[in-house]
């Protein structure tokens, strides 16, 4: 087939070059909060020796780099669970202070919690008071500097090619997501009805064989292709002679994905690959007998301390309403596979008297006083350990839905058996970011966050998971 030349693109030289990946920014803000960090601990460490009389030198650095070191990590590892590096937040500022505050402080309080169980000379006792003031100070001014001239620099433009759904709703998603890094200047769809037609906010600027032009005239960087079904070859050759001069394409999914965490897929469409976790570490045999242990240990543990706990909390909920202590109740696990889930009870005996599955409400009438107290601090889940030690359950993955509802959500959401490619969770990526599920529309929410991690699992996304839950049960944020 002959496919009609156009006139290869000239490249916006100027704006290309300064474009970065969303990749890179990420990198730059690790990069320099790294090197703020170590210049907080350093100049902490100084003003603690002038506090104290010591001599400040290289010998006195040497001896706190371990220090140093498990701090700087310490910082990461919290900052990446209180959402520092979302690029929405890193390029917000007062967001950018709620995210690095918080952090600052936990790492304080670790370190105040850790010097009350040990002998004071096991720990430095000086710069830890010191990093705390002056690390938000370095911290909070770089991404005041990021925000307000970095991001605006290197800010990438964008076409979106489609204005059907699909466009609608990644020009929305980067509105809300990604305005700072991302600017869509337009749409190009092929359809009549669709030209000079404005979707939130965003015009249509043309059809699709005005592509290569219009990508010139605007100076854009990024083709983001919202084409679900078969991309037409005439279609396809402008793109890929756009692709060739510079300009990334990206589709509609992997940029929703990169932005919100998410997984779009009542958008996927014929590209069926975007949601099946085909190099995903869930078949990596190092990483499930990592995540394997872990299980078994936190259970362990986790079991030796309920057991102490379990006569006052028994005696509780025996006191507000007659019934048993515990609650048993049929879930859907790996592999489709059903098995009993063990709970606290937190609802009246009689709560499915008709014997029909019913969604939990907000502030369901079901729900016992003590029962709303062991939802709020998520002890309600803590039999589960018993679950996970028999590997009907993981600690962090998907949670385990309900035979009733499983049937129901497989006939109206695509891809929902995918979530069952993984062992079902105490807690997972939906639960700390997501409120309780109560409808059909609540479940394909979940769902999205649940193939993220599904695709993404590492042991990284597991300790950031494990972080937000705690932080939700201190906050008393369960429902």
């Amino acid at each position: 087939m002959m496919v009609d030349k156009k006139p290869l693109l000239q490249i916006n030289g100027n704006r290309r070059a300064l474009s970065m990946q969303l990749t890179e920014h990420r990198n730059i803000l690790f990069v320099v909060d790294g090197l703020l960090v170590f210049v907080s601990l350093l100049v902490g460490l100084w003003l603690g020796a002038q506090r104290s009389g010591w001599d400040f030198s290289m010998q006195l650095v040497g001896q706190y780099l371990p220090w140093f070191a498990a701090i700087a990590l310490v910082y990461f590892v919290l900052a990446s669970a209180n959402d520092a590096y979302r690029l929405r937040v890193a390029a917000d500022t007062a967001a950018s202070f709620l995210a690095i505050g918080k952090t600052v402080l936990q790492i304080f309080a670790v370190y105040l919690l850790i010097y009350a169980l040990f002998p004071p000379w096991f720990l430095p006792r000086h710069f830890m008071g010191f990093f705390t003031l002056i690390a938000p100070i370095l911290l909070l001014s770089w991404r005041r500097v990021y925000s307000s001239m970095f991001v605006s620099v290197f800010q990438r433009t964008a076409i979106v090619v489609g204005a059907g759904w699909a466009g609608e709703t990644i020009a929305k998603t980067l509105q809300e997501f990604g305005s700072m890094h991302f600017k869509v200047v337009g749409f190009v769809d092929d359809d009549p009805a669709k030209q000079q037609l404005r979707l939130h906010g965003v015009p249509v600027i043309g059809t699709t064989s005005e592509l290569p032009g219009l990508v010139e005239a605007q100076g854009v960087t990024d083709i983001v292709m919202a084409i679900s079904r078969d991309v037409p070859g005439p279609v396809l050759a402008r793109v890929m002679d756009c692709y060739e001069h510079g300009v990334q394409v990206s589709t509609m999914p992997e940029l929703y994905e990169r932005f919100t965490e998410r997984v779009p897929v009542e958008h996927v469409g014929d590209n069926w690959f975007v949601v099946l976790p085909l190099n995903g570490n869930s078949r990596n045999l190092t990483f499930r007998l990592v995540k394997r242990v872990v299980d078994v240990l936190v259970a362990l543990v986790g079991l030796a301390i309920f057991g102490v706990m379990l006569p006052a909390l028994a005696l509780a909920i025996k006191l507000d309403s007659p019934g048993p202590v515990f609650y048993r109740q049929r879930r859907v696990g790996r592999g489709g596979q059903i098995f009993e889930l063990v709970k606290l009870r937190s609802m009246v005996t009689d709560a499915e008297k008709d014997g029909a599955a019913r969604w939990a409400e907000k502030y369901d009438a079901r729900v016992t006083i003590t029962g709303r107290f062991l939802r709020r601090t998520r002890l309600d889940e803590i039999p589960q350990l018993l679950n996970v030690l028999r590997g009907e359950m993981s600690l962090i993955g998907p949670r385990p839905e309900r035979p009733e509802f499983m049937a129901e959500l497989q006939a109206k959401i695509p891809f929902y058996r995918t979530r069952l490619t993984v062992k079902p969770g105490l807690t997972g990526w939906a639960q700390v970011n997501y409120d309780y599920g109560r409808s059909v529309v609540d479940a394909l929410e979940k769902l999205r966050y649940d193939l993220y991690y599904i695709k993404h699992q590492s042991v990284r996304l597991d300790l950031i998971i494990a972080l937000k839950t705690i932080n939700t049960i201190l906050l008393l944020k369960g429902v």
